[in-house]
């Protein structure tokens, strides 16, 4: 299987370590089994070790995803890896990924550890995790700052310890793709037992250079790539799984490398996470911007009306993306709906669909058309979400240039109706602080977001917030609400992240400080 790479996807893990994005156990559950369907070979499901928040989703996740091999990541000590074992062990096919630092500027400034006390520690862990699974996982942390010579050292003996896999990562993003390739070389070359153990890459974007760095490390002998979805990750992110997957597929000739990846599932799968993390992918990015497929040139339209492969050397289908909307009306059907959106990738319970499709009346109501993009926004915004304590009854504003914006908001929790009227800076303003008052959760807006999700006037707008409870939380909460009123829709986004608050408080979640992660 020399031609075959593993796609090691760490989305939950190091992708939520993103400053600002707190995904609750539901929607984490939620991207695992996306990811399933997506056909990566193994799911990093999070750092048991963290919070009890962290060690119950990757649990949950170890529980309901099959068919893919799940990973808890653990530093190199019995504790960690006890934890992580706890939690992966309920999986079809479960790993544990144990990492120590081996570069000399983390060992001396954050190890505090000598050379032979993190080969005997990274020993350690591998035959403590190894009594647990046979499938482990040893990454040198900062593996490309490190010393050849001792690096090499730590790898064989960690496969001779028991790893099935080592891990190479360029933690900080410093290497070049010349340079990461000759690195793969040459561990290749020093390590006599290397042939006894997968060699994987995980490479940070910090120069723009993780995608590159990744296909030079497979060029030269890595058979396992650890990536993203859309890249996102600690500080300028991750490689990127649709990049590195579809360079694969589409430069096979060069490469003649192969994936498992169900590649038709992968612009639904950036999508789902870029709406559950609420970071929004760059129009011009590779492979799932808005503009990938885009041509606006005279001289492109028309070579790609006479023949596509002039200006694409992918097609939009590829990765999911039709982009020939099959328009829907008033007038469509429930069996109209549930079709197209099982073609589409979702299958929804008979209470989901029936919200789905009265909403989609509602918005047929308002719009002539609705296209694909207004279905998965109903579907991703208002019906796969957590339970709505509250709901929306009505809002009245009186806003103006000479008046002072109020807003009077009428909220349901179960049959009891509650009314508050609030002024504020704006007329959003205004409308959030009635619901605070009627909730009676003061949180602080950290961010606000307001965009079409199709074109013309009676285009759908999409509102994404991200607050933060006032009394000490440490989490964030992400919200979004659709529809073609810019203020209801900004009302059903913050009413949507305190749901999500209130839903968090009534089932306890902790939410206690992150170990440092490096990997």
């Amino acid at each position: 299987m020399k031609e075959r790479v593993y796609i090691f996807d760490t989305t939950l893990r190091d992708g939520e370590q993103s400053p600002g994005v707190n995904l609750n156990a539901q929607e984490k559950l939620d991207i695992a089994r996306q990811l399933q369907k997506l056909g990566v070979d193994i799911i990093e499901a999070g750092f048991p070790i963290a919070s009890q928040g962290d060690f119950e989703a990757v649990k949950n996740i170890a529980m309901n995803v099959k068919g893919v091999t799940i990973a808890g990541l653990a530093r190199a000590n019995f504790n960690d890896i006890d934890r992580a074992w706890e939690a992966v062990k309920y999986a079809e096919r479960a790993r544990i990924h144990t990492f120590i630092a081996t570069s000399d500027i983390h060992l001396k400034h954050k190890l505090r550890m000598s050379r032979e006390q993190v080969l005997e520690a990274a020993v350690a862990a591998v035959r403590h995790a190894k009594k647990y699974t046979e499938d482990v996982e040893f990454s040198a942390e900062d593996a490309f700052r490190s010393d050849l010579d001792f690096l090499c050292q730590v790898v064989e003996a960690a496969i001779s310890a028991g790893a099935t896999t080592v891990n190479i990562p360029d933690t900080v993003g410093y290497a070049t793709p010349f340079e990461f390739g000759e690195f793969i070389k040459d561990i290749i070359e020093k390590v006599p037992n290397i042939d006894k153990a997968i060699i994987s890459v995980h490479c940070h974007n910090d120069l723009g250079l993780a995608v590159a760095n990744s296909l030079a490390a497979v060029v030269n002998g890595a058979q396992q790539v650890e990536c993203t979805v859309n890249g996102i990750g600690e500080r300028a992110g991750n490689a990127s799984l649709e990049e590195v997957v579809m360079a694969l597929y589409t430069r096979h000739p060069y490469f003649k490398k192969t994936t498992g990846i169900n590649k038709p599932e992968i612009y639904r799968t950036s999508r789902m996470v870029a709406n559950l993390t609420g970071m929004r992918v760059q129009h011009n990015k590779a492979i799932v911007g808005k503009n990938a497929f885009a041509h606006e040139s005279g001289i492109h339209q028309d070579g790609v009306l006479k023949e596509r492969t002039t200006y694409e050397i992918m097609s939009p289908e590829t990765i999911g993306l039709n982009i020939k909307n099959i328009v829907l009306g008033k007038h469509s059907g429930r069996h109209a709906i549930k079709d197209r959106l099982l073609e589409m990738g979702y299958h929804l319970s008979d209470e989901e669909l029936s919200k789905t499709f009265v909403r989609f009346k509602e918005l047929a109501d308002k719009k002539k058309e609705i296209k694909d993009e207004d279905l998965v926004a109903i579907v991703e915004n208002e019906v796969l979400t957590v339970p709505e304590t509250y709901s929306l009854g009505y809002f009245h504003i009186l806003s103006g240039t000479q008046v002072i914006p109020t807003a009077t908001v009428r909220l349901a929790r179960g049959g009891e109706i509650l009314e508050e009227a609030a002024c504020g800076d704006g007329p959003v303003d205004a409308i959030y602080k009635a619901i605070d008052k009627i909730i009676g959760i003061t949180s602080t807006l950290q961010f606000y977001s307001l965009q079409a999700v199709t074109g013309g006037k009676d285009a759908l707008g999409e509102v994404t917030v991200k607050i933060k409870p006032n009394g000490g939380s440490r989490k964030t909460y992400l919200g979004r609400g659709v529809s073609t009123d810019v203020l209801e829709a900004s009302a059903k986004a913050y009413l949507n992240a305190v749901n999500k608050v209130v839903f968090a408080q009534m089932e306890g979640e902790e939410h206690l400080d992150r170990p440092e992660v490096g990997v």
